[in-house]
């Protein structure tokens, strides 16, 4: 093998790991989402911008406000899920760029000024926090359902402000009964790797 982490590492957070549709009772606690986060925030993103923001649903009330965006095939596991989690942009991430990149803090307003710049900036390297934030979920023994099956309109107004634009919304817990669809299948190396 030429990778250096564990095998069973390796299946926990690829091989085995699967999109989970149903989830145990067992509750996921804030401690679990501390380490998670504390985890993915290594993730690198470019100019060490960190526009990903997590908002926790955990009250019934928030709960039922939100399965109300989602689409109906989505509505069930969102409403059962132990822990959701809406994942967002934010806009205005240039704020911090002073004390996250410290060795360039003009790079602020250099690059970031404009509105549409940060808007773009801003949806990739959320969306690539995204991705680790899901790893980590599986890094931490729970799975995810990562969901971008909802009103994002909606799920903007009713949780989020103008600044903040929502990514996906995650279920998160221990898999429960029949949590997994079949494996579908995956490119082969050949299909996606070019060499020039």
């Amino acid at each position: 093998m030429s990778l250096v982490l564990d095998p069973a590492a390796q299946d926990l957070l690829f091989r085995e790991a699967r999109t989970a549709n149903t989830f145990t009772d067992e509750p996921v606690t804030d401690e679990q989402v501390q380490a998670i986060y504390d985890l993915v925030k290594y993730g690198p993103t470019a100019f060490n911008q960190s526009p990903l923001r997590v908002t926790l649903v955990r009250s019934p009330e928030a709960r039922e406000r939100l399965v109300r965006h989602m689409a109906e095939g989505n509505r069930p596991k969102t409403a059962t899920a132990p822990l959701v989690a809406i994942l967002s942009a934010d806009n205005e991430f240039h704020e911090e760029l002073p004390q996250l990149f410290p060795h360039f803090p003009q790079a602020k307003d250099a690059f970031f000024s404009e509105r549409t710049a940060r808007e773009q900036a801003a949806a990739l390297n959320a969306s690539l926090q995204a991705a680790y934030f899901i790893v980590g979920v599986r890094a931490a023994g729970l799975a995810a359902g990562p969901m971008t099956g909802f009103d994002f309109a909606g799920v903007q107004k009713e949780f989020l402000d103008d600044d903040h634009t929502p990514l996906m919304v995650v279920n998160i817990g221990k898999p429960g009964e029949d949590a997994w669809f079949p494996r579908s299948p995956r490119l082969a190396f050949d299909d996606v790797i070019t060499t020039v």
